[in-house]
């Protein structure tokens, strides 16, 4: 008897929109991955930074939930600006992206356990979830319109910012996993 397989996308409950459960959903499955993929990381790993100005694995999962904080006060609940230290203990800075050219990891991360990251990251998403919990599919369609720092104006909707949090945390999980396997390349032994 051949072996089943289920692969289902599990729809919590607790929101009064179903697209936006569908959204948290997707965010916690990536979580779930990232986390799997992460265990047994050391310090030494998670600070591995491979040349000047490129971005360690420790500062990707900081700025994962930094970034996460940032977008839940922002984009979803539409305030001016965030409060990421009054969430997660850090500022906004002190994951350390963009680095220069030539620049090197924050301090504020040096030496830290998987631990610490963990509980960043977990911070982060019981944030979202609570400002989550509280749109409706006619938030879905709000705009916010943001001045860049480059003097352009933005103008995006609640839909897409949801959307856009699972994309970024998808995108530096798979930057997690390159990182990984180029940090096993160099210490493999001959």
């Amino acid at each position: 008897m051949p072996n089943i397989v289920q692969t289902l996308l599990e729809v919590p409950g607790g929101y009064p929109s179903t697209t936006v459960a569908r959204y948290v959903s997707q965010m916690d499955d990536q979580s779930r991955r990232l986390t799997e993929d992460t265990r047994g990381l050391s310090p030494e790993q998670l600070g591995q930074q491979l040349a000047p100005g490129m971005n360690t694995i420790g500062m990707l999962l900081a700025h994962i939930a930094v970034a996460e904080v940032h977008m839940a006060s922002v984009g979803l609940e539409g305030r001016q600006d965030s409060d990421v230290p009054a969430v997660l203990g850090i500022r906004i800075e002190d994951d350390g992206l963009p680095l220069p050219p030539d620049g090197l990891p924050p301090a504020a991360l040096h030496g830290k356990e998987l631990a610490y990251f963990d509980d960043l990251l977990a911070r982060a998403r019981v944030n979202t979830k609570r400002v989550a919990s509280q749109l409706t599919d006619e938030d879905l369609a709000r705009r916010i319109t943001r001045q860049r720092p480059d003097g352009s104006t933005r103008v995006f909707d609640v839909d897409w910012m949801l959307y856009h949090m699972v994309e970024h945390q998808a995108g530096h999980y798979a930057q997690i996993n390159l990182l990984k396997h180029l940090y096993k390349t160099t210490h493999a032994r001959v």
